[in-house]
């Protein structure tokens, strides 16, 4: 064998070396990194349901829990209910089928019996249960319930509203089926009782959104209903009454309230006076609490049954 061949030899064993090194090492460095990242469990899987995604509260809350669960290494399956009950249920269904250790749920409705079903089988598969902004109905033990003082934001609208008027025709737009809604209509009610000048002419159903809101109010003045404030139980609510009051071409000054302080609102107030104010929720907050909690979950670390974000 002559010296060069020999030496061509040398090389193709020396580089298969360094290969086989080269290759050894970058395995063991990916194996560290996969380790140190799993952190000293499996990978928590959670199935987040909320009513709408029509509704830039839910997507800025589902944002900031998907961006602390990604940091955490969790999964997370989002759903849009639709504001339809049987389609949360199943929604349901399937995060117990794919084994998921949290279920996070904005319910459509706090009393449905498909919903109270569901979660219930949620709770007997071992699944841990957070609930977001609107309460459950008693018949679910859910591990904690995250939502803002929906009471106080009913509150702070009366109290504006009595410190720029000394007399009101108030329609009220609601949602019956959210406690959340409700509370916020009652905690305006409680503040406005025991003053007679303050009179509810109406209250309509409107399920927070806008395209509900406007015709119900459209056919409210079209039928001759007078009134002088809107309390509306959300902004896309209030939106849909402006856009009714608008469309009728009511020339007196009508004082529209929202909840949620949703970057439409805030246009308004920012560039118009056809808005008079907002009860500011923060679904980053609330986000941040949810990943907080299904953290305390992660560690087996116990967690409050409510946190009430002001």
């Amino acid at each position: 064998m002559g010296t060069g061949e020999g030496k061509n030899q040398w090389h193709y064993y020396r580089n298969c070396l360094l290969f086989s090194l080269f290759f050894l090492v970058l395995a063991s460095l990916f194996f560290l990194y996969v380790k140190g990242n799993s952190s000293d469990s499996r990978q928590v899987k959670i199935g987040a349901t909320y009513m709408t995604m029509n509704n830039d509260f839910y997507k800025t809350l589902n944002a900031e829990l998907e961006k602390k669960t990604n940091q955490q290494g969790s999964r997370l399956y989002v759903r849009d209910s639709e504001l339809d009950e049987g389609k949360q249920s199943q929604q349901i269904a399937y995060f117990i089928k794919e084994k998921v250790d949290v279920i996070v749920i904005n319910p459509v409705r706090s009393d449905s019996p498909d919903i109270i079903r569901a979660l219930n089988e949620a709770k007997k598969a071992g699944i841990r249960i957070i609930v977001v902004d609107a309460p459950m109905n008693k018949q679910v033990v859910v591990d904690t319930t995250i939502v803002s003082d929906n009471y106080q934001a009913g509150v702070l609208i009366a109290k504006d509203m009595m410190s720029r008027l000394s007399e009101a025709d108030i329609l009220l737009l609601e949602h019956r089926n959210a406690i959340s809604a409700m509370d916020r209509v009652q905690g305006f009610l409680d503040t406005i009782k025991g003053h007679p000048t303050y009179r509810i002419v109406s209250q309509l159903e409107t399920l927070g959104q806008t395209e509900e809101s406007m015709p119900q109010v459209k056919s409210a003045l079209a039928n001759g209903l007078e009134f002088n404030v809107v309390m509306a139980l959300n902004d896309r609510a209030a939106i849909g009454a402006l856009a009714a009051i608008k469309e009728q071409g009511v020339a007196e000054k009508i004082y529209i309230y929202g909840v949620d302080g949703s970057p439409d609102i805030k246009n308004f107030l920012a560039n118009t006076n056809d808005i008079q104010g907002t009860v500011a929720q923060s679904p980053i907050q609330m986000g941040r609490k949810v990943a907080e909690v299904i953290e305390l979950m992660r560690e087996k670390k116990s967690c409050d049954s409510q946190y009430l974000i002001p």
